[in-house]
């Protein structure tokens, strides 16, 4: 048996994720860091056919919803490079005490490097049905209202609300998961 219960399943269903900053760090409160995470989706998007049908973006974690040909590779990738990229440019900016913790928080085993900007895992849910479809959308939307960040979930800047509510969003997503 593999080291977690969370899998992957069929390329055909969406799949709820999420990905936590390691310690739970905010690295997200700087909109740079965000603009990388959102670049890598489209780029998702564009070149390896996955779709996205909901996300968000809080100071120290995200969730989003996609589909498409090797969803579980392709979570692992967008991680590596969101990570490297972040990484780069926290270096840049000379935000040490933040490179620090990261290497601090850095899994003993991991030492093909040396900062550990994401945890372990992605949590893969497989959504099969409208109603859990709906419930993981409320989920996300609601994430920054839960938080006390806003009152209204379309009002969070980093997320797919918008688009479900028929403005224009950051990120292009796909409505018809049916």
């Amino acid at each position: 048996m593999g080291r977690t219960r969370y899998k992957f399943d069929e390329d055909a269903y969406p799949h709820f994720v999420t990905c936590t900053i390691n310690a739970w760090l905010p690295v997200f409160s700087n909109p740079d860091f965000v603009d990388i995470v959102l670049d890598s989706w489209r780029f998702l998007q564009r070149e390896r056919s996955i779709q996205i049908e909901g996300w968000v973006v809080l100071e120290n974690h995200l969730h989003w919803i996609g589909v498409g040909p090797l969803l579980g590779k392709r979570v692992g990738e967008f991680k590596s490079y969101t990570a490297k990229q972040i990484l780069i440019e926290m270096q840049k900016r000379g935000y040490q005490t933040l490179l620090d913790q990261f290497r601090y928080f850095k899994r003993r085993y991991k030492n093909d490097q040396v900062h550990q900007l994401w945890q372990e895992g992605s949590h893969p849910k497989r959504i099969d049905t409208d109603q859990m479809m709906w419930q993981k959308l409320d989920y996300i939307h609601h994430n920054p209202v839960k938080r006390g960040y806003v009152d209204d979930p379309v009002h969070w800047r980093y997320s797919s609300a918008r688009s479900y509510a028929g403005q224009q969003g950051l990120l292009e997503i796909c409505q018809d998961w049916r």
